[in-house]
């Protein structure tokens, strides 16, 4: 199982060389920051819905090779918000505060994303084994917050979008596949365990 996590870092770097090599280029159209902060916010949320969906193909196909992969693809979804959210304060705004706060108050959809990157942290923090020993049950409590996690970050770039919400409302119905799964899969156990 090793060499596919070496398969999946690697391919989850192709991003980061995707926008060095558009950047060299000349390649990242008009808003160069925008483009950067848009392709890191994405790809956050794709690696976001991927670790959320490991749980789901353990119940689907009874194979618990997948969870070995939840962590990796957790960390890899708070690598890609921590660029996403460098380049916010960096490129953007340059770590002049007063505009960000500003910012914040005009638009709510960036309270939405630095609160979900906010309550990613401590996911962040508590991701290693050690960590899931020391909290024992507390851990599982903790990192339920990932569901929350994940609604507001389709709900920050939903209402980023200013035109065409086709892409963000995808991500939202793949979360409620994905909630849907996890938790009609409990429910339906649930039943058959009482009439059991």
């Amino acid at each position: 199982m090793y060499k596919y996590k070496k398969i999946i870092f690697i391919l989850s770097l192709i991003p980061i060389f995707r926008l060095i090599y558009f950047g060299f280029h000349d390649q990242l159209g008009a808003n160069p920051v925008e483009f950067i902060e848009r392709s890191t916010g994405t790809w956050a949320l794709v690696f976001l819905l991927l670790s959320l969906s490991m749980t789901p193909l353990r119940l689907l196909t009874r194979s618990n090779n997948f969870i070995l992969y939840r962590r990796m693809l957790g960390l890899l979804m708070f690598f890609y918000a921590c660029l996403h959210v460098i380049t916010y304060l960096w490129l953007d705004h340059f770590f002049d505060f007063d505009e960000i706060f500003k910012d914040i108050y005009k638009h709510p959809y960036v309270l939405v994303g630095f609160s979900a990157f906010i309550l990613s942290v401590p996911l962040a923090i508590t991701s290693t084994q050690s960590m899931m020993k020391r909290l024992g049950r507390r851990w599982k409590i903790l990192h339920r917050a990932v569901y929350l996690i994940a609604l507001l970050a389709v709900l920050h770039f939903l209402w980023l979008v200013k035109k065409d919400h086709t892409e963000p409302l995808v991500y939202g119905v793949m979360l409620f596949l994905l909630m849907f799964i996890r938790f009609g899969y409990k429910y339906l156990h649930r039943i058959a365990f009482t009439r059991g």
